[in-house]
């Protein structure tokens, strides 16, 4: 049974509503990714929506229709063995969420998961649920570990984050990387890119959380989920006004923390 997790303050007024499921929220969680949901929901309340956030686990359903948006974080090996033995039972509803253009973030062990298969570092292999054609190959004795910094061109936006994972991705012809690589390993430190974009799906191996140190990606996937739900036309805030400045003065303060410790 879904619960609720996450609920906006009900003592204002909102102009729309948003409902946002955190696959397995319970089990994969790791490296502070759950800061993901709650970056989508400070900003979708910047934007003027109300979000609920239902926590949708082993034996619930997910309603496609009932969701705007979506989060599926990593988790060690052993809670993904669990959790590719479930999401099979979500592939049909999780594969039309994904082809009605819903937005989906996923981060690593949920990026893997969505494609075809991954090897853990046993060797062992882990079915996905093939919604995306990637897959996903160990290694031996390594794992890429360390800052990183990737560009979309797309978007023609810089993404700045932390990798810490053993896998090696490569994406399938119909997968566009959510960037090429600056500095840092990416999927798979041969190609040259990193995560994932298709359709309105983003996958990332930034943990940090992605969305925390890259509030411009925040903004677009809450944006697109309003635009699918109240219509392409919807004027809504632009990232300047809601969020430039709050980037500034973060900046400012962490700034003036290092010059004086220095």
């Amino acid at each position: 049974m879904t619960y609720t997790s996450l609920q906006s303050p009900t003592d204002r007024d909102y102009s729309y509503q948003l409902n946002l499921a955190h696959l397995y929220g319970n089990l994969m969680n790791t490296y502070g990714d759950n800061g993901n949901v709650l970056m989508m929901k400070y900003v979708g309340e910047k934007l003027g929506a109300s979000v609920t956030v239902d926590i949708v686990s082993i034996d619930d359903r997910f309603d496609p229709d009932h969701y705007d948006l979506a989060f599926f974080g990593g988790g060690q090996d052993y809670e993904q063995t669990l959790v590719a033995k479930d999401l099979p039972s979500k592939r049909h509803d999780v594969a039309q969420f994904i082809e009605n253009n819903k937005v989906i973030l996923a981060i690593c062990g949920g990026f893997q998961l969505l494609g075809q298969y991954y090897i853990q570092a046993n060797g062992v292999r882990i079915e996905g649920i093939g919604v995306m054609g990637h897959y996903t190959l160990n290694q031996q004795n390594n794992r890429f570990i360390g800052d990183i910094k990737i560009h979309n061109e797309e978007f023609n936006e810089t993404y700045y984050g932390f990798e810490n994972h053993q896998g090696r991705t490569f994406l399938s012809d119909d997968e566009k990387p959510l960037g090429k690589v600056v500095y840092g390993c990416g999927n798979n430190k041969e190609d040259g890119t990193e995560g994932v974009h298709y359709k309105n799906v983003y996958g990332s191996y930034f943990h940090g959380p992605i969305l925390a140190r890259n509030p411009r990606l925040a903004y677009r996937l809450v944006t697109t989920a309003l635009r699918n739900k109240y219509g392409q036309d919807l004027q809504l805030p632009s990232y300047d006004d809601i969020l430039k400045d709050e980037v500034a003065q973060e900046y400012a303060d962490v700034k003036q923390k290092a010059d004086f410790e220095d």
